[in-house]
């Protein structure tokens, strides 16, 4: 089951894409207005979830003592491909196997070696586990780059909002409160006296610093909180309103 990524969890993600090595939690936090805790709370359920599964060194192996990288791509029987994937990957010098879902080259395994004698050894270990290898290429350049679609514009960096609808119709509104918004210093039953929020709006969480409170009469809302609100009868953009202050601008729904 697919994990759903909200807009933080975009931008953190893209953040990481981009650099990993250099890109701290506070470096994050402050492009999105949340909190450094938010922030490594999000990395950790992130990493919990399997959505990031590691952080890997990038290597230039022609730079690395003048190695060779090759690109074998090959068959193999449909029932076997997750199996003789895993063979694969266990023979020395093979350093990525990507499964593929259909067409005949579905197996492509990335290796490297010393000379040209180290990668027809790996190709006589792969012939060997019963892979076909259809054709086989020496790699120049590998490109890499974040995924765009995660990254908010410059109009998006103030204020980090997120819809989901849920499956009875309902939406679910997140929102990372500004600075100066009116709902600031509030709590949410202050907020539905004062007009703020409507008495049918319901603010089920925050999120502070990393940590998740379910908010009683007297938690009052701060700025960089990120807020969960389910609303009954209000419009997405009447609830936003009270957590952002005048002149922010907020991206359209995003799910």
């Amino acid at each position: 089951m697919s994990h759903h990524l909200d807009e933080i969890d975009r931008q953190i993600i893209h953040a990481l894409m981009s650099d990993a090595r250099n890109t701290s939690a506070p470096m994050i936090a402050e492009d999105m207005n949340v909190s450094a805790g938010t922030v490594r709370n999000r990395i950790e359920r992130l990493e919990e979830a399997g959505v990031i599964r590691g952080y890997t060194a990038i290597v230039d192996f022609e730079q690395a003592g003048g190695r060779l990288t090759s690109v074998f791509m090959c068959t193999v029987p449909a029932d076997e491909r997750e199996r003789l994937a895993l063979a694969a990957r266990s023979i020395p010098g093979v350093i990525n196997v990507r499964v593929l879902m259909a067409g005949r080259r579905d197996l492509q395994v990335v290796a490297v070696g010393e000379e040209t004698s180290d990668l027809r050894e790996i190709a006589r270990a792969l012939s060997g586990l019963d892979i076909r290898i259809e054709d086989e290429e020496l790699l120049q350049t590998e490109l890499h780059t974040p995924y765009s679609r995660f990254l908010a514009d410059d109009s998006k960096r103030s204020v980090v909002t997120d819809t989901v609808t849920l499956a009875d119709g309902s939406a679910v509104i997140e929102v990372c409160v500004t600075d100066d918004a009116p709902i600031v210093g509030r709590s949410p039953s202050e907020a539905q006296a004062d007009g703020l929020l409507s008495s049918d709006d319901i603010v089920t969480s925050i999120e502070r610093d990393g940590s998740i409170i379910h908010p009683v009469d007297d938690t009052t809302i701060r700025p960089d909180d990120v807020v969960t609100v389910l609303p009954k009868e209000s419009s997405g953009e009447e609830v936003i309103e009270a957590f952002i202050a005048e002149g922010d601008e907020t991206p359209p729904p995003t799910s």
